[in-house]
Formats: structure tokens, sequence, C-alpha cells
């Protein structure tokens, strides 16, 4: 069976230069993930400033990655892709030479506009995948994000401490050269000309059966619930172990390094016998309630083994949960509705994106760091509690209607 999943997952060999792509790319974002809590310090300024450069550059992608994706439809998804990339580079190498927060703002805004790589790899996906296996070819992003999660900060905590921020600022613009080089020589073009002059479907028509869906308006409801008190935590995980344990660059690089070495050990060991010995609700019910306690203890922890430890829980809260939730937001809906669907639970993760590096540093900047825990506890707490109501798949709803006949 996992033999037959991993062909699967592999299948689609033209996607190979994309896979590459995406993993470099992300490795040059989570570069940065060590030293983001010493731009206070480095720049003269509030964690909440620095909070709120990154909550713009969400903000940026949330409005320019679906414009971008739109003119791939027009101009082909190789070329945007390619600006997308080239706007990336620039981002990286102005970040690289940042010696003012107005040039940061400028590098991050930059890097919003421009941040359009995963809503286009999402559209070459879907056209040269069909829909029954468009589920494990995404399962490959995610795989990209873990890998790269795995040596990125362990490698950007080394450069910032020997380089500063010019280190792993050309590194990471180096690797985006690399994409670019990646994407020129070995993607080929999946929207050809032909078929940009065909009319596209109206996306909204399916929104009024997202909105009389109840299952899927309750697991969208958790899941926005879920992803704003996940991103709080890690966006200010930084300024955390900096302004409150003290840690270094390697410390931190070393936490979120192991952090992810023990997500992925968890991922391949013990997440298949926990679902099945608990079921797929159940797993997600305790994931949730470790999110919870951990979360609520984060807050009051007091050295980097306390923090360590609450790490390790919520690695092994986020295998448990955030895999199964998003397939489970894809079961309420239709095929018909598969667009619209994953476009609103993408919307919640980019709301989340915007909010949490607002939110974490603010809190960490004007009140005890106990109340950084309650407040992302309390954010948590609804998205338990409607984990115990029934969500019915697309597939119940229609054998309960076939029941009934």
């Amino acid at each position: 069976m996992t033999e037959n999943n991993n062909r699967k997952l592999f299948k689609y060999r033209i996607l190979t230069p994309l896979w590459i792509a995406i993993f470099i790319d992300v490795l040059g974002f989570t570069l940065f993930f060590p030293m983001v809590g010493f731009f206070s310090e480095l720049f003269n300024t509030s964690m909440t400033m620095i909070g709120l450069i990154f909550s713009v550059n969400a903000m940026f992608s949330f409005i320019f990655g679906p414009i971008l994706a739109k003119l791939s439809d027009k101009y082909g998804r190789k070329p945007l892709l390619l600006i997308s990339q080239f706007g990336t580079c620039l981002a990286f190498i102005l970040t690289a030479f940042s010696n003012t927060l107005w040039m940061l703002f400028l590098a991050r805004m930059i890097d919003g506009i421009f941040g359009g790589n995963f809503p286009i790899a999402k559209a070459i996906i879907s056209d040269k995948v069909p829909p029954k296996d468009r589920g494990i070819q995404m399962a490959n992003v995610g795989i990209a994000h873990v890998l790269a999660s795995l040596i990125g900060p362990a490698i950007g905590g080394v450069l910032f401490t020997w380089f500063g921020l010019l280190g792993p600022g050309l590194f990471a613009a180096g690797l985006t050269v690399i994409t670019i080089i990646v994407t020129l020589a070995m993607l080929e073009e999946t929207w050809p000309k032909e078929k940009r002059i065909q009319p596209h479907e109206n996306k909204f028509e399916v929104l009024p059966k997202i909105r009389d869906n109840k299952s899927a308006l309750s697991i969208l409801t958790l899941w926005a619930f879920h992803t704003i008190s996940f991103t709080i935590v890690m966006s200010s995980l930084s300024f955390f172990s900096v302004s409150v344990l003290d840690l270094t660059p390697i410390d931190i690089s070393i936490l979120f390094m192991t952090s992810g070495i023990f997500r992925t050990g968890i991922r391949f060991t013990l997440f298949k016998p926990t679902i099945r010995k608990l079921g797929e609700d159940n797993a997600i019910r305790l994931g949730l309630a470790t999110f919870l306690v951990c979360f609520f203890l984060l807050g009051f922890s007091t050295n980097i083994f306390v923090l360590f430890i609450l790490m390790m829980f919520i690695s092994f809260a986020a295998s448990l949960t955030r895999g199964p939730m998003l397939s489970k937001i894809t079961q309420t809906a239709s095929p018909q509705e598969q667009g619209k669907i994953n476009g609103i639970s993408s919307a919640l993760d980019s709301l989340a994106q915007i909010i949490g590096p607002l939110l974490g540093p603010f809190i960490l900047d004007t009140l005890p760091p106990y109340w950084l825990g309650i407040v992302v506890a309390i954010i948590a707490f609804p998205a338990f509690i409607i984990s115990f109501q029934k969500i019915f798949t697309h597939k119940n709803e229609i054998n309960e209607k076939l029941s009934s006949i």
C-alpha cells in the first residue's frame, strides 16, 4: 500500500521541476525563522513594528497572489511564475542589505507583491493532474515545507550568527536564482495559448451551495480558529525566545530544526497507528486538545527545556490535525465545489498570516508574556468545542439521501 502511494506521489514527472522550485523557495523563506526575534534590536524598534512589517507582507500576498494566478490564465503559468521568482529574489537582496526600517518594509512589501508562487503552482498541478490524483499531488507541497523546515532554520541561524542579515539574505537570493534556472530550463508550460482564450467558470456560482452546507461551514469555522491560534504561536515563537528566554540564534535554530525532525518522525511512525486506533475524528480532537493545553502553557515557559517539550507536543498535535482537517474540509463539498472550498480555506490561512504577526508581538510588547498563552488558548478553544459536532462528508450526505428514498 505504501509503495503504491509513493508511486502515485511521484507519478507526474512533468511536475518534478515544480517540486524542486517549491522546495528551494520554502528553504529560502525558512532561513529567516530564527532571526525574526532579533529584528527589533537590529532596527532599533519594537516587536510590534516588526510584526506589522511581516503582517503587511502577508496582506500584499493576499491581494496580489490571486492577481498573479489570474494573469497566468491569460499569459501562461511559466512567465508569471518566473516574474514571481524574480520579485522574490529582489526582495531577498533588499533584505540582505537592509540597514533601515523602511528598507526592510520595502523588501517585505515586494516579497508580498510577487508572492504568487503557490497559487500559480496549484494552477500548474490542476492543469496536468486529474481531480482524482490532485490531493496526493498537493501533498508534495506539504512534503517540501517539512523537508525545508528541517534544514532552513539551522542554516539561517548559523549564517545570521556569522554574517548578520547579509548572510541569510544573500543565501536566500542565491537559492531563488537556482529556482529561476530550474523553471527556465526544466519546467514545461502547462497552459498553452489555445487554452487561454477559453472562458472560465464563474467561481461565485458555487458560493450559495457552500453557504447552505452546514458541515462545510462548521469545519471551515473550526479551521479559522485553529489556524489563527496556530499562526500566532508560530509567528511569535522567535520573539518570545529572544525577549523572554534570551535565546541565541543558534538556540532558536536548534529548536525549530528538532521540532521539524520530531514532527516528521511522528508523521511516519505514530500518525497512522493513532488514526487507526482512535479514528480520524477523535485524533483531531486529541490534537486540538493538545494544542489548547500547550498554547496556554507556552506563555508560562521559563526556560528552553520547557519550551522544547511544549514544541514536541505541538508538533505531535500538528501531525494529528492539520492534514486530516484539510482533507475533511475537501470531503464536505462536492467535486464541483472543490475550487471554492479550497479557496476559502486558503483565504483563512492568509487571514491568519496577517493577524498572527500583528497580535503575538503586540502582546509581548505590552503585556506580561503569560498573556500570550492565555489569549491564544482563548482563540483555540472554539476549535476544540466545534470538533465535537458531527461533520458529514459529501459521501455521507449522498448515502443518507439514498437511504431515505
